[in-house]
């Protein structure tokens, strides 16, 4: 007897109130009002920020080879199923195809989902895994906490980058694109948005 698979996507990410140089990876279920906020390390939420922002860099992170290497050999992660919470930790695993072959492979959840969005493969998780880590967030406390993580990078890039111009951002986007700080990177293209919006 199967448990019934439930579908989750990526809400977004912000810093961790609890864990410094932590980040908090928000994942919702897709039909319904539950959270499920999972603490991940910085150099997983720089991979998964990438992707999710749509910057190129100029060589491959460690999941962009994971990809590549993956194709090199015929093989397609199909599937991400976050499958255990145990201690207030979460286990995944990679479901993945090579022809008729379907292998399962153990997996941290923060690098499952950074190489879901590079395979743009689909997250699950099981009812009992949300019943015990998911939370509800109301429309408005959901906006609220938006707000919070657009002030703070719209603080970032006003108190560095307001007194340039458009092309000075541009260049310096590409330049920090170059030397790889996709740090400083996301923090310039939320000017260039900022100021696109407006």
């Amino acid at each position: 007897m199967s448990k019934k698979k439930i579908k989750l996507n990526i809400l977004g990410l912000s810093y961790s109130q609890t864990q410094s140089g932590a980040y908090a990876l928000v994942l919702a279920e897709e039909e319904g009002e539950r959270r499920i906020p999972i603490i991940i390390g910085g150099v997983e939420a720089q991979s998964i920020a990438i992707k999710l922002e749509g910057l190129e860099p100029p060589r491959p992170l460690t999941h962009d080879l994971f990809l590549n290497f993956s194709r090199a050999f015929d093989i397609v992660v199909t599937e991400v199923v976050i499958y255990k919470l145990e201690e207030g930790i979460f286990y995944a695993e990679l479901v993945c195809k090579k022809g008729d072959e379907e292998l399962r492979i153990d997996s941290r959840t923060s690098d499952a989902v950074a190489l879901s969005l590079r395979f743009n493969c689909p997250i699950y998780t099981y009812e009992s895994i949300i019943q015990s880590a998911g939370i509800v967030l109301d429309v408005s406390k959901d906006q609220e906490i938006e707000l919070d993580v657009d002030e703070h990078a719209a603080k970032a890039g006003e108190s560095k980058y307001a007194n340039k111009s458009l092309d000075e951002l541009n260049s310096l986007l590409n330049a920090a694109i170059e030397s790889e700080d996709y740090e400083k990177a996301s923090e310039i293209r939320d000017e260039i948005q900022k100021r696109s919006a407006s």
